[in-house]
């Protein structure tokens, strides 16, 4: 199984505690995740992150096609990071891990998603054709989304 990298880094002005606050609530997914993929929370306890929370949505990625989606929090550490993996989905391997760092300016966000996609040979040709660019649109539309919430600095 091949196994692909995402790193992103996003600097932003505001404090830890407030982009915690927006971060540690599953509800705010919605707001950061490109309109045109129908992103819907279909359940989860209201609470703010912890180890073993648990979250299902739908999600139309490609070609208006829905697809049902199960996370995890797999670890959280308040104002310092939390991984979410995919229990259920699309993906062979999802493991995304979230980090925040005080800055001088502000909050240090840093992504980093390690995914596999099923079918070998085919999920490889799939991530050529598709699935990287389409990761990297929707990371770019968080990149924009939270830069216009936070007043993010460059």
């Amino acid at each position: 199984m091949k196994v692909y990298k995402l790193e992103t880094v996003q600097h932003l002005n505001a404090t830890i505690e407030e982009c915690w606050d927006f971060f540690s609530s599953p509800k705010n997914l919605q707001t950061i995740t490109p309109k045109d993929m129908t992103f819907e929370i279909q359940d989860y306890d209201g609470k703010r992150m912890y180890p073993g929370q648990v979250i299902t949505y739908t999600l139309k990625p490609l070609l208006g096609i829905k697809i049902n989606w199960m996370t995890i929090i797999t670890v959280s550490e308040e104002n310092k990071y939390f991984v979410d993996e995919q229990r259920f989905g699309p993906y062979a391997l999802w493991h995304h891990k979230h980090f925040f760092e005080p800055t001088e300016n502000g909050t240090k966000m840093t992504d980093i998603v390690h995914y596999a996609l099923p079918l070998g040979f085919l999920g490889r040709i799939m991530n050529t054709l598709v699935v990287k660019n389409k990761l990297k649109t929707i990371f770019d539309y968080r990149r924009n989304t939270i830069d216009g919430l936070f007043k993010a600095k460059t």
